[in-house]
């Protein structure tokens, strides 16, 4: 099973309170001071992003990272031609968890 956004859902860390809401900051805030390296591609016609994600990642349960990445809303559905964010490292995305 895939790492969760979940997993550490409410959870105190070094005296800081996290939840999922963190977990999509920290993964924003990473690629913005380019702690998080990503790659673009192009959201292809009738492809979902847990499509996508099952393609790039092999589990489509990871859509969300791809979401998070992209500043984009929690919805597997986004129109074909929207740039998305991949994360080239799935090991980096869960230390920021």
């Amino acid at each position: 099973m895939p790492f969760s956004r979940y997993e550490n859902d409410t959870l105190v860390r070094d005296n800081r309170l996290l939840s999922t809401n963190q977990a999509v900051s920290n993964i924003r805030q990473a690629i913005k001071n380019g702690q998080l390296k990503t790659t673009s591609v192009v959201m292809p016609e009738t492809t979902r992003l847990d499509i996508l994600a099952g393609t790039l990642y092999g589990d489509g349960r990871l859509w969300w990272v791809l979401a998070a990445a992209s500043n984009i809303g929690w919805w597997p559905q986004v129109p074909a031609g929207t740039l998305i964010r991949v994360p080239a490292d799935l090991t980096e995305v869960e230390n920021l968890l």
